[in-house]
């Protein structure tokens, strides 16, 4: 990105003038331009309306081209709209009925969605009509508008040309019959871009609703599918896939500090502000922590921050994963790291990596440091939330899917509970051609098979037969329970609820309590607990409302030979049951207590010594699972 606004104004407060990247020194114009996209319909909702939805859900896989044509057809609808300069004047915003149902603006929010979310070129004077308080000047003193673009000629995208004759129509007419609307700072009319000029966006400015219904605006670099070619190294990376992943899986109880480790653009940091009294946001780059300071000064009624007064609400640190923060603790931290495997070149220097996800270390190096010391910044009782891949050294005997937990299960300090789920696992193949694709490095034949050669090449160094990727959820236990610290290395290929994040803030305090039962009773010593159970077999409990059975069997057979529960939410399980776990979960109806119905089936079965402890296990994992709910 080339920023035209120059970087020569005085030093204002941290990260808030950077070199290419959004200017936030000046919050009262900011305000401004949050105000002229409201007015714009320029919201989730909006932008939706106006391409459609499968137009959207396109674009979200970095395909332009259902929306392009969707904003081709509108400008085309637009020149049959009738409206002339009387009906401009007396609805400045618009030309004419050229509105949507919700009195919007038509052609200033096509101008928006090709400007910002395709990167495709407009005029200034279009910029002046959609953003009447800000214009095309006062994006550029934001540092969100690339300079030296030449004006669109005939090869030109046919749907931004289309659209530039719909909004240069709106502009005409609100410039000559309506003046009062013409941008409001004479002091920069000499920085404003000519009206003939032809910009295009530095960033990549997207509305964004939260689970909450916040309505936010998040600005990043332009991928490769709005500016050809290889990333910027030190590309910040905008709301995707894996981001989202994150925020829904990472539970939203009230907090007093927290800490967004890596936080790129801000967006875990904007989730968690709806929670946390005071959010600390951390990155390597100082264009990612300007891009996050913009963003947050962009929303800050939203986000309940003082433009003015940042500091109270959020610090913004510079500095390598843990480094900034080393001797402080938090009640929660979050992280999508940049843990992806990238070969190692001993002539690489640190501005050949792509920071927003390659750390620099070898392997899964970066991941395992990460584990072990993220447990040093947790106060007792918090919680860490991240996403990470793991490698999974090849094994002549056993498959990865059996063997992947041995390293991450190595790699968390002793005393610290550990709940790793592993969604996905991918051969060194796959592996490389993901993360090359990532940053477009296929746009260059030769290059791309050097890079793909050099990852096999790599984890046949290590041994590696596969990469696991999944969410891990770390825990240091509280003061009053120093040594409950639950473990938990499993795999959940197939789709689960979204977000996921309350089912897993319940399971893990039922997780919580049953260690802590079976805590308490065998601290009672062997001659106490003899006489006693643990106290979850007091406990009453029904089968879950989206738990439903299934039986198979062989045509004719009396009994069936698989008895199989399935969970309809959460992380939706299945479990096959044994014969005796099934019985119990049966009766399960929160009439008799666990102890009762165990009873009762000991005496059906003829048990001599009480339940086997492999029963017990199956019955525990029900409820810690959510097969079971107390009553």
């Amino acid at each position: 990105m080339v920023s035209s606004c120059p970087n020569d104004a005085a030093p204002g407060p941290a990260f808030s003038v950077v070199p290419d990247a959004p200017r936030s020194d000046d919050p009262e114009l900011i305000a401004r331009l949050h105000d002229d996209l409201v007015a714009a319909g320029f919201t989730v909702d909006g932008v939706t309306d106006l391409v459609g939805e499968q137009a959207m859900s396109a674009w979200s896989r970095d395909q332009a081209v259902p929306a392009r044509r969707a904003l081709q057809r509108r400008s085309q609808d637009l020149g049959s709209v009738p409206g002339g300069a009387e009906d401009t004047h007396s609805s400045p915003r618009g030309v004419g009925n050229a509105a949507d149902s919700a009195g919007h603006d038509v052609a200033a929010l096509i101008t928006l969605a090709a400007f910002f979310l395709l990167g495709d070129p407009v005029t200034a004077t279009s910029l002046d009509a959609a953003l009447p308080s800000v214009g095309a000047s006062g994006l550029q003193r934001l540092g969100l508008v690339e300079a030296g673009v030449e004006p669109a000629d005939g090869a030109a995208d046919a749907a931004t040309e289309s659209a530039e004759g719909a909004v240069d129509a709106a502009a005409r007419g609100l410039r000559e019959n309506c003046p009062s609307h013409a941008n409001p700072d004479e002091s920069a009319a000499a920085d404003t871009p000519a009206p003939s000029v032809t910009v295009r966006s530095a960033v990549d400015l997207r509305p964004y609703a939260t689970d909450s219904s916040a309505e936010l605006y998040v600005a990043s670099d332009l991928g490769a599918f709005q500016r050809p070619g290889v990333l910027r190294h030190d590309h910040v990376l905008g709301i995707g896939g894996a981001s989202l992943t994150l925020v829904q899986s990472t539970p939203r109880r009230p907090v007093d500090t927290a800490l967004d480790l890596g936080t790129g653009c801000g967006i875990q940091t904007f989730h968690l502000l709806a929670h946390a009294r005071h959010v600390t946001a951390t990155d390597i780059s100082d264009r990612a922590l300007a891009t996050a300071r913009f963003n947050l000064i962009l929303n800050a009624e939203a986000l309940d921050v003082d433009p003015w007064d940042l500091p109270a609400r959020v610090s913004l640190e510079r500095g390598s994963l843990l480094e900034p923060v080393a001797d402080r603790r938090f009640d929660m931290v979050v992280s999508n790291p940049p843990f992806v495997i990238t070969p190692r070149n001993p002539d690489e220097h640190a501005e050949d990596r792509f920071t927003y996800r390659d750390g620099g270390l070898p392997g899964d190096r970066l991941v395992r440091e990460l584990l072990g010391a993220l447990p040093t910044v947790l106060n007792p009782g918090a919680t860490a939330h991240l996403l990470a891949n793991w490698e999974i050294p090849r094994d002549p005997h056993e498959e990865p899917s059996t063997t992947w937990s041995r390293g991450p299960a190595s790699w968390v300090p002793p005393g610290t509970g550990a709940w790793l789920v592993q969604r996905e696992v991918q051969d060194p193949c796959e592996y490389a051609e993901t993360w090359l694709r990532d940053a477009s490095q296929q746009r260059d034949v030769a290059d791309y098979e050097r890079a793909y050669a050099a990852y096999l090449d790599d984890f046949d160094s290590r041994d590696v037969a596969a990469v696991g990727f999944g969410m891990v959820w770390l825990y240091r236990p509280g003061e009053e329970t120093p040594d409950i610290a639950p473990r938990i290395f499993e795999t959940v290929p197939h789709p689960i609820q979204q977000p996921i994040a309350p089912a897993l803030a319940a399971e893990w305090e039922r997780m919580l309590r049953m260690a802590r039962d079976e805590a308490d009773h065998g601290a009672r010593g062997p001659a106490a607990a003899s006489g006693t159970d643990p106290a979850w077999l007091a406990r009453h409990y029904t089968v879950a409302q989206d738990v439903t059975e299934e039986r198979h069997g062989t045509p004719g057979a009396p009994d069936p030979a698989l008895i199989l529960l399935r969970q309809g939410a959460g992380l939706r399980r299945s479990v096959i049951l044994s014969s005796e776990a099934a019985g119990f979960a049966g009766v399960c109806d929160g009439e008799l207590s666990a102890g009762q119905i165990l009873t009762a089936l000991g005496s059906l079965l003829g048990w001599q010594d009480g339940p086997a402890p492999q029963l017990l296990r199956e019955i525990k994992g029900l409820i810690t699972h959510g097969f079971l709910t107390e009553v």
